[in-house]
């Protein structure tokens, strides 16, 4: 990534105050202005991923779980676990004669477990489980309304309950955001491009100011919002029809609460639990995904000042989105170095207190940016989820949560991505989608 040329000195005192942040602080020092501080200076690139790992015996053993589970209609329910009585009274309902139809938020996690571990559509290993998966998908978002933020009719999910109502939807752009180019028409991929835009559309017109969503209530709705960061800046990523105002908003949510002098993360109005992992996870995988659209950004903001036949208003508008993209990578850096200190505390990794879908969904989002980060973090991460993911696994292959989110199919999959952390997509280093105004301009 090409960065803007400053003096190397202020390059290297950023460098140095972003490593040395003290992780326990929690307020910034009498007198400081933290906010000031970061918002001009650009922050560093990210160091080397390291080339993903082949795929272990472990992980084979979940996939063939989960496709063996596959329902036959190409979708995937909870695999078991309660589910919210919607019916009369409320509370839990289980038993073997409670229905686990097919839904989207599972379904779609299946499927980008299956991606990611390289499984195509068209041919290899998995590829009539992955192309009947995308079936249904495309089936089941095509038939949500317009006007709702919801894109499924099921309301009784653990997934949805715990995490919020809204999930499903986050998850259908995720997944559509992941398909682009991987269909093997393309009537299917016209259709999945259009279904794409419209998920989009839908988030958008409910997204609030503050980048929240209201009425997406949830045990831990921090993790749906954080899924919503990822869909939104995956789908800019593959040329959605995604404004850049509704990316800026998000990172507003993600950074709300944000201590930049510290990376230390308060609560905000989301809910999270009062589990500090959850937070902070949430926050981290929004945060690194913008930031990696902001690479492609800045490399032609950076064009369009230095060419000479750039008018002088588009000049200044430039530098001002720039100096807005150093913000955000500066947020992200001093989050991540905070995280990166806390993951070397076992009451914080315990989450919770044991593994839930939730702490596998925050396992994910601080593996993928700590794998863009590289080096010793990174290699101490891998070895110690390696070893607690391998201890959970059932011996049918299969995972299953011991509090909240149960089920055993959204267990599987997001515990496997835990494991290919290192084979998440990298976006592409220019955005394909076509750039709106950014807000405030």
């Amino acid at each position: 990534m090409k960065l803007r040329l400053y003096p190397i000195l202020t390059v290297l005192l950023l460098s140095l105050r972003i490593a040395t942040a003290e992780p326990s602080v929690s307020v910034p020092p009498a007198g400081k202005d933290s906010t000031a501080e970061t918002a001009t200076k650009p922050t560093p690139p990210q160091g080397t991923p390291t080339p993903p790992k082949p795929l272990s015996p472990v992980t084979h053993h979940g996939l063939a779980w989960l496709a063996k589970t596959q329902n036959s209609d190409g979708g995937w329910g909870q695999g078991g676990g309660w589910r919210t009585n919607t019916s009369n009274q409320g509370g839990r309902v289980e038993g073997d004669n409670v229905a686990d139809p097919s839904d989207i938020a599972n379904t779609a996690t299946v499927l980008q477990c299956f991606l990611r571990s390289g499984a195509r559509l068209d041919r290899g290993d998995y590829s009539a489980v992955t192309s009947r998966a995308a079936d249904f998908l495309l089936r089941e978002i095509a038939k949500a309304d317009s006007d709702t933020l919801y894109v499924t009719s099921i309301r009784d999910t653990q997934i949805q309950s715990k995490i919020g109502r809204y999930v499903d939807t986050f998850l259908a752009a995720q997944i559509l955001a992941d398909l682009k180019g991987k269909l093997p028409s393309p009537d299917a991929e016209k259709q999945r491009t259009e279904l794409l835009d419209r998920v989009i559309a839908k988030i958008e017109k409910h997204q609030q100011d503050d980048g929240a969503f209201a009425g997406n209530q949830g045990w831990a709705a921090t993790l749906s919002q954080g899924l919503c960061s990822r869909a939104l800046n995956s789908a800019w990523a593959v040329g959605a029809k995604v404004d850049l105002a509704a990316l800026e908003k998000d990172h507003k949510q993600n950074a709300e609460g944000l201590d930049r002098a510290t990376g230390v993360v308060a609560s905000s109005a989301v809910a999270d639990a009062g589990v500090g992992i959850y937070r902070y996870a949430s926050k981290l995988g929004g945060m690194t995904r913008f930031r990696e659209n902001n690479g492609g950004r800045r490399v032609e903001l950076e064009k369009t000042i230095a060419s000479p036949t750039t008018a002088p208003a588009e000049k200044e508008a430039g530098k001002k989105e720039l100096a807005g993209i150093d913000r955000a990578d500066a947020d992200q850096s001093v989050l991540l170095n905070q995280v990166a200190a806390q993951v070397k505390d076992k009451g914080f990794v315990a989450g919770f207190g044991n593994n839930g879908g939730e702490e596998f969904i925050s396992f994910i989002n601080i593996g993928e940016a700590l794998h863009a980060k590289g080096g010793n973090d990174w290699i101490e991460w891998e070895k110690q989820m390696a070893e607690t993911i391998a201890k959970a696994q059932n011996e049918d292959g299969s995972w299953a949560g011991q509090h909240c989110i149960t089920g055993r199919t959204f267990c599987t999959a997001s515990a496997l991505m835990v494991l290919m952390s290192d084979r998440a997509p990298v976006q592409p280093a220019t955005p394909l989608a076509a750039k709106s105004e950014p807000a405030g301009k």
